[in-house]
């Protein structure tokens, strides 16, 4: 679940490593984005999204949102668990880190300066230099496939990016459709490959391992890919085609 199509990274990680796994994709295009919202907003929504997958009777719920992990978990762990495994995504600062930096954090406003955020940068990246940079925009422009919106978004969040930076934390998941242009956009010339730290892999291995369950990459599975939008069944929108991630996961599993 995530609050737009910023789950699809996840999701197709979760089919690379699991071919037969059914997969429950849900989003809320009526109240995307969340980024702006009030944090007791985002739990509302957030926890109406998650209804709508668990209505579904999935082994684990993967939250494939930063800003709705950063603010809700808490929430909705209290609401489904121990039922229904959740499986959150914060910001790759640990990984980032260990690397020595600097590190740039791109996150959404409600992401960014957050207690959750600023409590990761503490406990993983002492001594470490890292900056926050607020992405204002730019997640709901990958959501909508807004190519010229989605250049400007990068381009200012690339402007407030320190030029010595070597590692990038993609901190929502929007951004990791669009992981090579912001790479294109905050590498320097002369200056070593920028590293860039996304979830989507971390969060599918760990969804398999919390319901216990291997990865079966070489697995066959008659499959099933549900989306549910603002819990509504529905297909995948032409957005969400846009991206190499949706692309891959209706040619391998379409929608029924």
């Amino acid at each position: 679940m995530d609050s737009g199509i910023g789950l699809l990274p996840a999701a197709a990680a979760v089919r690379r490593l699991r071919p037969d796994a059914d997969l429950v994709l849900s989003w809320d295009p009526d109240g995307m984005p969340w980024g702006p919202r009030t944090p007791e907003d985002i739990t509302e929504r957030a926890i109406a999204v998650a209804e709508a997958a668990a209505a579904h009777e999935p082994d684990v719920l993967i939250v494939a949102c930063n800003t709705a992990s950063v603010h809700s978990l808490p929430a909705m762990r209290a609401r489904f668990e121990p039922r229904l495994p959740i499986i959150g995504t914060v910001p790759a600062i640990k990984p980032a880190a260990a690397g020595g930096g600097p590190v740039a954090i791109w996150a959404t406003p409600a992401t960014t300066g957050s207690a959750y955020q600023r409590g990761l940068i503490e406990r993983f990246a002492d001594g470490v230099a890292v900056t926050e940079v607020a992405c204002p925009g730019l997640a709901d422009a990958v959501h909508h496939a807004d190519d010229e919106a989605i250049d400007a978004a990068i381009a200012s969040a690339a402007a407030r990016t320190p030029d010595d930076v070597t590692t990038l934390v993609l901190g929502c998941t929007n951004y990791e459709l669009v992981a090579e242009r912001i790479r294109a956009a905050v590498q320097r010339p002369g200056r070593p490959p920028l590293v860039l730290h996304g979830t989507a892999g971390a969060v599918a291995a760990q969804a398999l391992r919390r319901i216990g369950v291997e990865p079966a990459p070489e697995a066959v599975g008659d499959t099933t890919l549900t989306v549910l939008l603002s819990g509504r069944e529905a297909t995948l929108p032409d957005t969400a085609l846009s991206y190499d991630e949706g692309r891959f996961l209706r040619a391998v599993s379409p929608v029924r």
